[in-house]
């Protein structure tokens, strides 16, 4: 025998396709009662109606309705409260959303990446465009603090005598100087803005992943979870899936191209890949990933958070595979 479930009707079914018995809901409970059977039945659980016909019917299996199964169609009384019962469990999903820290955090981080690509060509296009009036600037210099200099200014040259530079030989129209400083403004708006989301990135990250970010830091431990999919796929990731995670493009190009694999991914953006040298990166990024795969499981599954001891001996581990490795390896042939 099979039990069939549908959220407003369940039947018992003989194995040849004969209904045994019938139980129909009727409508007591209004939309929350119909928000819970719609619930019920999408997490494959039964219906008040499936569980007394169980107990009538022990030996029945629950399956899934068939249209031969000769349930009922709902009736309009049933469709009204299916309608605002659909509607109620949209609103209660989004609302359940805003507890995802997983989502929050991507969020977080897309943004900051968006704002970051923006102040860095705002940043380009300031320094550009006052070379042209200012030969003598040194255009490798903290941007951010220069703009908002600049910003605060009455005019070029009383800004380039702040710095001890020549005065322009060229001085800039009026509505061109107020472009120029508002561009300024700009970017010093945008840098504040930037910096807020990464002081707000860490704060929720060092809740969220407390062993990841002591490890790696909460930036770089954002990056991991956010390109992984979540805390929890992060933490069931094998170490060399998350020693090349950010990497995917040249992995792929590796399988498609036989190019040599990626070494790292993210990681790189770590100073212990990044500043040791290029011939024992891959072995320091490896040894890193397996200490972050184990630092995610322990976030995931509510393990003890990693020290500050735990973090000097892989800064020790690190010390010493460059160590031991300390001129590249002769190449062959």
């Amino acid at each position: 025998m099979r039990l069939v479930v549908e959220w407003h009707a369940s039947a018992v079914v003989d194995d040849d396709g004969v209904q045994v018995d019938l139980l129909v809901w009727d409508g007591r409970g209004g939309v929350a009662a119909a928000a819970e059977r719609l619930h019920a039945v999408g997490a494959g659980r039964l219906t008040p109606e499936a569980k007394r016909l169980l107990e009538r019917f022990d030996d029945a299996t629950p399956s899934v309705p068939t249209p031969d199964d000769g349930l009922p169609s709902p009736e309009a009384e049933h469709l009204a409260l299916l309608d605002e019962a659909a509607l109620f469990l949209a609103e209660q999903g989004v609302a359940d959303a805003a507890g995802d820290l997983d989502r929050r955090i991507e969020h977080l981080q897309r943004a900051m990446d968006e704002v970051r690509v923006a102040a860095n060509l705002q940043g380009s296009r300031f320094i550009e465009w006052l070379g042209l009036f200012l030969v003598d600037l040194d255009l490798d210099q903290d941007r951010v603090a220069l703009a908002r200099t600049l910003a605060a200014a009455d005019d070029l040259g009383s800004f380039a005598r702040g710095l001890g530079l020549a005065a322009p030989m060229h001085a800039p129209a009026r509505a061109e100087w107020r472009s120029l400083r508002d561009l300024a403004q700009s970017i010093g708006e945008v840098q504040g803005r930037l910096d807020r989301l990464e002081a707000a990135l860490r704060t929720l990250v060092d809740d969220h992943l407390p062993s990841l970010s002591r490890l790696v830091g909460p930036l770089l431990a954002a990056k991991l979870c956010v390109t992984a999919g979540g805390k929890g796929r992060l933490a069931r990731l094998p170490s060399s899936t998350v020693q090349v995670l950010g990497a995917e493009q040249a992995f792929f190009a590796h399988l498609r191209t036989g190019s040599p694999p990626p070494k790292h991914g993210h990681l790189f953006g770590h100073p212990w890949v990044k500043r040791s040298p290029w011939w024992v990166r891959g072995k320091v990024a490896r040894m890193l990933a397996g200490r972050c795969s184990i630092a995610a499981r322990l976030d995931a599954y509510g393990g003890v958070p990693l020290d500050h001891d735990a973090v000097a001996s892989v800064d020790a581990k690190v010390e010493a595979i460059r160590a031991a490795h300390p001129r590249p390896p002769k190449r062959r042939g």
